[in-house]
């Protein structure tokens, strides 16, 4: 089924989902209407905007795999056990970079096989960037223009790249065991993929987030050469859990 996945189609569809953003950003008024999901986290027209054009074109271009998207309903952990290959889904990763218009917001896709991120598509609308990971490759796309992405391998002097909305004191103690000399700050998972294109060597996130914020930038971070890893351990970070609540993690570029 893997094998079967035609990566310039999903590479459009991110660029629709990311026009449907677009539409709404530039329209104050429209882009405005903020509302508060449950747990109290924002919900944009946007998010909602995204969320349809992806769902109506993986549904069309793959019907046979199911979809996991933030913004869809629940599905019970008793109805996801079953799922061995399905898409991870966020159709807008940085819904307070959004509101805050700065810019730094993505759409996510991924594909997960085995509980693991095995293809990831993570689109910046605003700069028009494309980071896709295939698993066997990562590369960018500017204008058109590809180019292939590789972490770099730091051993010393390392730059961490860091959350503009979630920092945390934990980010000090660990980043000095690293070498880290200096950090850049960004929003959404842009942070992946500036570890996966050798901009910063490391991105450390101590608090929550969803399987769904993580997914497609790790596809793209490891299909580079990097590896996303526990922060209590070596221990591969996995999908699909009874909760889609992630523990917290190490995104590295050596």
């Amino acid at each position: 089924m893997i094998e079967t996945i035609n990566t310039q189609e999903l590479v459009d569809l991110a660029l629709h989902a990311g026009q449907a953003i677009l539409n709404i950003y530039h329209d104050k008024e429209l882009a405005g209407n903020v509302e508060h999901k449950s747990d109290d986290s924002p919900l944009t027209l946007a998010d909602k905007a995204s969320h349809a054009v992806i769902m109506k074109g993986l549904s069309k271009l793959y019907p046979e795999i199911p979809i996991i998207s933030e913004e869809g309903n629940e599905i019970e952990y008793s109805t996801r056990i079953k799922y061995d290959t399905f898409w991870l889904v966020d159709p807008l990763d940085g819904t307070k970079e959004f509101i805050n218009r700065n810019g730094e917001f993505t759409v996510n896709i991924a594909l997960i096989n085995k509980h693991k991120p095995v293809f990831g598509i993570v689109y910046a609308p605003v700069p028009d960037v494309v980071y896709v990971g295939t698993g066997e490759r990562a590369f960018k796309l500017v204008n058109g223009e590809e180019s292939p992405l590789k972490v770099n391998g730091s051993t010393a002097n390392r730059i961490a790249v860091r959350s503009k909305s979630h920092a945390s004191p934990e980010e000090e103690v660990l980043l000095k065991q690293y070498d880290v000399t200096d950090s850049i700050s960004v929003g959404s998972s842009l942070k992946f993929c500036m570890v996966a294109e050798g901009k910063a060597d490391i991105y450390y996130r101590h608090g929550p987030t969803m399987e769904w914020d993580t997914a497609a930038g790790q596809a793209v971070l490891e299909s580079a050469g990097g590896t996303v890893l526990k922060e209590t351990g070596p221990v591969p970070f996995t999908y699909n859990k009874e909760t889609l609540l992630n523990t917290g993690f190490l995104a590295l570029g050596f």
